[in-house]
């Protein structure tokens, strides 16, 4: 299983950005964490296989929308109002069930694509 995400950048608060996971090696459950400099990573959304159940950490609630494309194997992260304190780098995960929204419950991960905001 690979995870290749994509579409981190630097951004100004209030933008939007939209960050892509691609997987490779099968289907599974998606989800999005993120991790700022000298703080543990965290959870910040995931979605079920077919794409009918989603998650979101409180912080990101009614800014942050995640889905997925299973035709071409992909989750995307649309990020909106962007804020300063969204400024960490963000990692997809994948698993093949739903039932954990702590790092520890993804077996597979991709690389991490970093995300500035400035205020």
């Amino acid at each position: 299983v690979q995870l290749q995400a994509s579409g981190g950048g630097l951004k100004q608060a209030g933008d939007s950005l939209r960050l892509s996971c691609a997987a490779s090696g099968g289907t599974f459950v998606m989800g999005w964490f993120r991790q700022a400099p000298e703080k543990e990573r965290e959870f910040v959304a995931r979605i079920n296989l077919s794409g009918t159940r989603t998650d979101y950490v409180d912080s990101v609630k009614g800014r942050f929308t995640i889905s997925r494309d299973n035709a071409q194997n992909t989750v995307h992260l649309q990020m909106n109002d962007l804020k300063p304190e969204d400024t960490a780098v963000y990692y997809c995960a994948a698993d093949p069930f739903y039932g954990s929204s702590r790092p520890t419950g993804y077996r597979y991960w991709g690389q991490g694509t970093l995300v500035t905001v400035s205020s």
